[in-house]
């Protein structure tokens, strides 16, 4: 009788479990979904702009990639200044890629960087340390992934633009971005934590609200951040005030849909994410398998890998349908992706 009852349950969980497998599932981001390129060859995101080919997060950065690709992707890290304006660096700090030293760029004035023309192309000598850099204060300009000198002069802009400077790379903003890329899909991923990240959170929110009529910003810009309090906030405004609005998820997110999905319960998770930004291995776990990325098209997500310089690794994620690919040299990835289109 134990036996039969045991038969009986195992059964049950058994019919419930192929249920679900095979139960559709339901979208968690609704309506069109401006990341996903389901089909199509992957979108080549820049990182900062593409960092090995010219100083990371700086608008002469953009204008390279833009060249290589008009259809690319922005990739940028904000932060937030003393006075309110919310500047692009990968870092919270000026100490790597500017000579400045100590300055957290909360305690420093947007305009102060202007008025000073002070140049992010710098590299600051570091070593290694457990949280963050430790700076050395051994400056060296800026030389791309060939070892070669390059100047805002350097970039092939398009038509109607001229550099910003003969030499030096000026502070950049997001509303830079915004306006001066204004088809263009852009990543925004905030950098503080905190108070301070909270702050610059909401000004990027204002300046998407500003930007929205004219140049569209709620249907082109993704927003990420790894810091629990940031992404919190994030889902809280998506709720209540603008359910447009894109995210990526923090770590904890990619997480849950990894372990549901490998277990085929994908159908329980409901982060309402647009896109899964994610390298192709974590903790000896492969993320970039063809289940990885279809199970998470079957919820309208997208995904996009990061930060891919191997022409090989390029190959296979085009393979797996991959729906964009974040390079620090946007010049190979289009050369890869060229392979595939005929041009």
């Amino acid at each position: 009788m134990r036996r039969k009852k045991t038969l009986v349950v195992v059964s049950i969980i058994l019919v419930l479990y192929l249920t679900i497998l095979f139960f559709p599932r339901f979208p968690n981001n609704k309506g069109e979904n401006p990341l996903l390129e389901d089909g199509s060859l992957p979108i080549l995101i820049a990182h900062g702009g593409g960092n090995k080919e010219f100083p990371d997060n700086t608008l002469e950065a953009f204008y390279n990639a833009y060249s290589v690709d008009p259809d690319f992707m922005l990739e940028t890290d904000v932060s937030l200044t003393k006075d309110g304006i919310i500047i692009l660096s990968h870092d919270t700090t000026l100490d790597r890629k500017t000579n400045l030293l100590n300055q957290d760029i909360i305690d420093v004035n947007f305009a102060d960087l202007v008025e000073q023309e002070v140049d992010f192309g710098y590299h600051n000598s570091v070593s290694p340390k457990s949280n963050g850099y430790n700076v050395t204060g051994e400056f060296t300009k800026y030389t791309n992934y060939l070892g070669e000198f390059v100047t805002p002069l350097d970039v092939q802009y398009p038509d109607g633009i001229i550099p910003r400077h003969e030499s030096k790379f000026l502070v950049t903003t997001l509303e830079d971005l915004i306006i001066n890329f204004p088809d263009n899909r852009i990543n925004v991923e905030i950098k503080q934590s905190g108070e301070t990240g909270l702050q610059a959170l909401a000004a990027v929110i204002d300046l998407m609200e500003k930007h929205d009529e004219d140049y569209a910003a709620f249907s082109r810009i993704v927003l990420a951040s790894f810091h629990k309090e940031i992404f919190g906030k994030l889902l809280d405004i998506k709720k209540t005030e603008h359910p447009e609005l894109m995210l990526s998820p923090a770590t904890e997110g990619v997480v849950k849909y990894f372990v549901l999905s490998k277990l085929g319960l994908d159908i329980f998770y409901f982060d309402k994410v647009a896109v899964l930004q994610v390298p192709t291995d974590e903790y000896n776990l492969r993320l970039d398998t063809l289940s990885f990325v279809s199970v998470a098209h079957r919820h309208n997500i997208a995904v996009h890998y990061w930060t891919i310089d191997d022409p090989e690794v390029m190959r296979h994620l085009i393979s797996i349908d991959a729906d964009g690919i974040m390079t620090n040299i946007p010049s190979l990835l289009k050369s890869v992706l060229d392979e595939y289109s005929g041009n």
